[in-house]
């Protein structure tokens, strides 16, 4: 019999006998069998129990370390997160401020923009106003050059005798009217001299104080007198249709240039004044 086990047997009805001994024994033996094998059990599932357990503890511990890191990484994260955020939030400061510097900036530059385009408008008044100004101001300078050239021209033409011509188109009678208004009369040719002298003045047709509007074809001056010396036009006077009865000189290479015409068209006359003093 091993240590540490004891197997009674009884025998039933106080019997004994090697048959009830061996059974004794046998039952023992079955006993102390199931014993043993229901301690390997209970020690395998002890094993069994402890591989599982340390197979959760490590499985525990790794998943705890998983989570620390994880935790780990989610604060460094964080942190960099907190900086990228403090960071934004400089650079959104800076700009705001920036923001605050450029609008006052614009605002200072929209000042000054309606300063500069007021002084445009007032300038191009300004401008308008001078050129209007120097518009006038040609125009009284171009009248008096005109009126300069006409005193100089009736100055040149001027002396004992002094000569002009009118400055519009009339007929022959209203055109001796001018000048008689003037204090003169349409001028008299007498001499070749003369007819020389007229025909360098002139660079247009003009009237000449000749005509034969009292006596048809006897041609009289101005003044009544009779013609000493006659420059005409080849082929004139023609008379041509009837009423040629003034006269008119135009411009020409030679001194031939008198021509008879109606006296109802308009030229300007050259009129003739004696007067000791210069005709303005």
């Amino acid at each position: 019999m091993e240590s540490g086990t004891f197997y009674v047997c009884r025998n039933i009805n106080n019997r004994s006998g090697p048959r009830t001994q061996r059974h004794c024994q046998d039952e023992g033996k079955a006993r102390k069998q199931r014993g043993s094998r229901c301690l390997v059990l209970i020690t395998v599932s002890l094993a069994l129990i402890c591989v599982l357990l340390l197979v959760f503890i490590i499985l525990q511990h790794n998943t705890i370390t998983a989570e620390r890191d994880l935790i780990k990484s989610y604060k460094n994260t964080v942190e960099e997160f907190n900086q990228t955020i403090n960071s934004l939030q400089n650079k959104y400061n800076g700009v705001m401020i920036e923001k605050d510097q450029l609008q006052n900036n614009f605002k200072s530059l929209s000042q000054k923009k309606l300063e500069l385009e007021t002084r445009v408008n007032n300038l191009t008044a300004e401008k308008s106003q001078l050129q209007s100004n120097f518009n006038s101001l040609s125009q009284k300078k171009l009248e008096l050059d005109n009126e300069l050239k006409k005193e100089s021209k009736h100055r040149n033409l001027c002396g004992p005798v002094c000569y002009f011509i009118s400055n519009e188109l009339k007929s022959w009678s209203d055109s001796r009217q001018y000048c008689r208004d003037q204090g003169a009369d349409l001028v008299i040719i007498n001499t070749e001299e003369k007819q020389r002298h007229i025909s360098s003045l002139v660079s247009e047709r003009v009237w000449i104080g000749l005509s034969d509007i009292e006596n048809e074809g006897n041609m009289t001056w101005v003044d009544n007198s009779a013609v000493n010396q006659e420059f005409w036009l080849e082929e004139e006077p023609n008379n041509a249709g009837g009423n040629e009865d003034c006269i008119e000189l135009m411009p020409s290479e030679t001194i031939k240039n008198w021509n008879d015409l109606p006296c109802s068209e308009n030229r300007k006359g050259i009129c003739e004044k004696y007067t000791v003093k210069n005709f303005l």
